[in-house]
């Protein structure tokens, strides 16, 4: 026993962190991201087969997720404002409205049943599997909407990226884009809603999950020091070692690959964990 912990489950948790990270290295070097829209259905599945209860488990792999994607989020803002292609005054005006719409997401994750989660994976992933398979771009015209309509997005993509368990990219690329903005300058820019996001997010699922603990006492996974709420700690350390040594490998196999069928695999990928979450919504409903 291991802080009260039978050792086969705690290995068997250990090796499968190990192994999901690795995966999720290979999908992020592919696919050429590295948040929530790989980690949590990855870490959900993982989960389910450690015997996390279903009613924790979409919880504990989004604030996970966002745990997980804090020090990527920050390494990949540093290089992007380094090179100048941050456009700062975009980030100052969704600043704060991201930041209450990620304090929104994770009071609502206290409260919220599984199946809240999963809407929304379902809903943005949907669209980005759309987006990727048709090739598609939302055009809402040129310049970026004014005061009203960046705090009205910044709280929107706050409280989305907060209950998906992403870094706000996929959805900053979507509105920057659709408003003119070039790829370049969107993905720059809106690595700095990664840090934004990822920190209060995380400290958020810590918080909203703290009592989860002491009302299910026989699940490890859940338990200190594995886990402080919804954050699993285990899963924090074991999964961005393997992620980061796996991922090189899954970025030569992109290169190898042509840019419309990665869009096209990564649209499928999506397209797929949209199904399967479906399908639990259908099959569990708010379970």
């Amino acid at each position: 026993m291991f802080f009260g912990v039978p050792y086969d489950q705690l290995a068997i948790l250990a090796v499968g962190l190990l192994g999901a990270g690795a995966i999720t290295g290979i999908l992020a070097g592919v696919f050429g991201v590295g948040g929530g829209a790989v980690i949590v259905p990855v870490l959900y599945e993982l989960f389910g087969v450690v015997g996390v209860p279903v009613e924790l488990r979409m919880a504990l792999a989004v604030g996970t997720s966002l745990a997980i994607i804090i020090p990527t989020s920050i390494r990949s803002f540093q290089a992007h404002k380094a090179k100048g292609a941050v456009d700062m005054d975009i980030l100052r005006a969704w600043a704060v409205p991201v930041v209450l719409g990620v304090v929104a997401g994770s009071f609502m994750a206290r409260y919220a049943p599984p199946a809240v989660f999963k809407a929304v994976f379902v809903f943005v992933a949907g669209l980005s599997a759309w987006r990727l398979l048709t090739g598609k771009e939302l055009n809402f015209g040129t310049g970026m909407p004014g005061r009203a309509g960046m705090i009205a997005s910044g709280g929107v993509i706050g409280v989305l990226s907060s209950l998906m368990g992403i870094g706000g990219g996929q959805l900053g690329n979507l509105v920057m884009m659709a408003y003119g903005r070039s790829i370049h300058n969107a993905v720059a820019t809106s690595s700095g809603l990664g840090v934004l996001i990822s920190i209060p997010g995380a400290l958020g699922y810590i918080y909203a999950g703290w009592p989860k603990a002491a009302e299910f006492p026989g699940v490890a996974a859940i338990q200190f020091p594995f886990a402080l709420g919804y954050v699993s700690l285990i899963g924090f350390l074991l999964f961005i070692p393997t992620s980061m040594w796996t991922a090189p490998l899954g970025a030569r196999l992109a290169h190898a690959l042509p840019k419309r069928k990665l869009e096209l695999s990564f649209g499928i990928f999506l397209l797929i964990v949209c199904l399967r979450f479906t399908w639990d919504l259908v099959t569990h409903g708010l379970g």
